[in-house]
Parts: C-alpha cells; structure tokens; sequence
C-alpha cells in the first residue's frame, strides 16, 4: 500500500532535517507553502531563534497583485531582504519536503536576486 501525499512528504521533511541544521554562521531558510500562501523564516537552530520571517499575508505583500509565482518571488526578496538587515549572507536551503519547482523555486529565486547565498 502507498503512502498519502502528506506521509510522503513528511519523510522527506525529516529526511532533508536531517542534514540541513542552521547554525549562527549560516542559518537555515524554512520554507513552508499552503494552498493559498507562502511563509519563509530564517532560522539560527542552534540558539532556537528566528532571525527573520516572512509571507504573502505581510502587510505589504497581501495588497500585491498578480499570480501566486509572482508573489512566491517578491516574498523571497523580502526575506532576502530582511536576513541582510539581520547580518546573514549565506543560508542553508529547507525546501520543507516540498519538491523544488514552482513557488518554492521562485522563492529561492527571489532570495538569491536579493542576495542571500545558498
């Protein structure tokens, strides 16, 4: 019998925690996506503190037009922008089980065209 989508997913979240661990040299870029939003968080896990965050419901990306792509990549320069004013230059990639193409991709776009490094 297959696993569910949710189960296999959650595998491969575990299976990617496993090896990618923030440290306060280079934290660890969290990506979570549900059906309507996406949220990114960059995270020290040594100390268990969130460096920066955030999403499509931020005040001034929620008024944004355009497709959910579009909105996926303006939130990646945004918390590209906020690890910059946080100190952070380079990040370790947690695509949190979901597979790299779509808005996940256009996220990490968005971060690299802001200029974090991963």
């Amino acid at each position: 019998m297959g696993l569910s989508k949710t189960h296999r997913r959650e595998r491969i979240r575990k299976r990617i925690r496993k090896v990618s661990f923030g440290t306060s040299e280079r934290p660890r870029l969290s990506i979570y996506r549900s059906n309507k939003e996406i949220y990114a968080q960059v995270i020290d896990d040594n100390k268990g503190v969130t460096l920066a965050a955030a999403s499509s419901r931020d005040k001034e990306l929620s008024k944004a037009k355009g497709t959910k792509m579009e909105i996926a990549t303006q939130v990646g320069k945004a918390i590209a922008g906020k690890a910059k004013k946080a100190g952070v230059e380079t990040v370790a990639f947690d695509r949190g089980g979901n597979l790299y193409h779509g808005r996940v991709k256009s996220l990490a776009e968005g971060a690299r065209e802001g200029g974090l490094k991963f």
